[in-house]
């Protein structure tokens, strides 16, 4: 249960969320304040940069996106083995071209105790 000052703040959030909102389909250029990718963004980047390309999943476009998409592998879901193969010599690959030091051997070690519980 959210306490009293929780609620507040969140309604707070929520209004100030709207009036962004609202002032961005007004025209406004207000930037955004996290450091992801914007939809936009992402629809422009090649297929090729993604990790899974025919679902679009995982861009690795910066280190940042490399140490993510390791992070979340064992997250992926509906995609076969010979997918995830690929998808990890990809990364692999991208972790090679921006310094990003990766130590499991391949992508079953990132598996142990992930949401698809595919082991095979």
């Amino acid at each position: 249960m959210a306490t009293p000052k929780q609620k507040t703040a969140a309604r707070r959030n929520i209004r100030k969320a709207r009036s962004v909102q609202s002032a961005r389909a007004h025209g406004a250029r207000i930037p955004k304040k996290s450091r992801g990718l914007s939809t936009r963004q992402q629809n422009r980047m090649s297929t090729q940069t993604f990790a899974f390309p025919k679902e679009r999943k995982e861009p690795l476009n910066d280190a940042r996106h490399v140490r993510n998409a390791v992070a979340r592998f064992d997250q992926v879901e509906g995609v076969s083995n010979a997918e995830r193969d690929a998808a990890w010599r990809r990364i692999r690959a991208a972790a090679r071209k921006y310094g990003v030091e990766i130590h499991e051997r391949g992508w079953r070690q990132l598996m142990r105790g992930g949401k698809t519980g595919s082991r095979s």
